[in-house]
């Protein structure tokens, strides 16, 4: 597996919000994190990257435990974080947004690489490489925001709420971007809402509910599950 998470609580303070959590994303998976609101679905991912810290348990990374490296650390051994809202640097331009993605050494080292990839798979950006970006509409600012993890040469890539607030048509593209990266052999990890949108795109998913791990398993098997259902909809099963 390329990540293992096992066992990890997660407090605010002395307020617990995340219990026993454990996880898997291998080698050149898909993998969808799904709740309501407030389950800790983006706690998950910030703990991942070492914004909030764990408590108990163990995050491992190729095998390798991380749960001491910082998170300027964990970003060099491949791991980048698309955060919610996108997050780009609004009064930079597009370049300069995706340049401050390949900050550290390899990435640098790789830089002229790495702009032909990911103008390969996002056109648009090159085409719009002087703009701030502040001016993008939002589906322009989220390919960027997922460029720039791209340019730091990740081996597993984290993406929150990829498809907040963006047209059916831009959802349609970075669904295709997506499997792209996936088949250049770089890992997802998303968090999603729309439980049948993450499912028909994932391998395999994962359901919190109140910080709580209360399902995991295919896509397939989950799509239909009662258990799903019930942490969704509220039906009794």
């Amino acid at each position: 597996m390329l990540l293992e998470i096992r066992n990890i609580d997660v407090l605010y303070g002395d307020f617990q919000v995340i219990w026993d959590v454990s996880l898997e994303v291998g080698d050149g998976e898909m993998v969808a994190l799904l709740g309501p609101n407030g389950s800790g679905k983006s706690t998950i991912l910030n703990t991942i990257s070492n914004l909030v810290p764990h408590r108990n348990g163990e995050i491992a990374f190729e095998g390798t435990p991380i749960g001491d490296e910082p998170t300027f650390k964990r970003t060099g051994i491949g791991i980048a974080h698309v955060l919610e809202r996108r997050r780009v640097f609004p009064h930079l331009t597009v370049l300069q947004n995706l340049l401050l993605g390949a900050w550290h050494d390899k990435a640098k080292a790789a830089r002229a690489e790495s702009l032909k990839k990911v103008y390969g798979i996002f056109p648009k950006l090159e085409t719009r490489a002087d703009q701030l970006a502040h001016t993008m509409s939002g589906g322009e600012q989220q390919m960027l925001a997922i460029a720039r993890g791209l340019m730091g040469l990740p081996r597993l890539l984290m993406v929150d709420e990829p498809f907040l607030g963006l047209s059916p048509m831009v959802v349609r593209d970075l669904i295709g971007i997506f499997k792209n990266v996936v088949a250049e052999g770089i890992s997802i990890l998303f968090v999603e809402q729309n439980v049948r949108l993450a499912l028909s795109m994932a391998d395999r998913g994962y359901v919190l509910e109140s910080g709580k791990l209360v399902v995991s398993g295919d896509s397939e098997a989950l799509i239909d599950s009662d258990e799903v259902r019930r942490v969704f909809l509220g039906d009794k099963v």
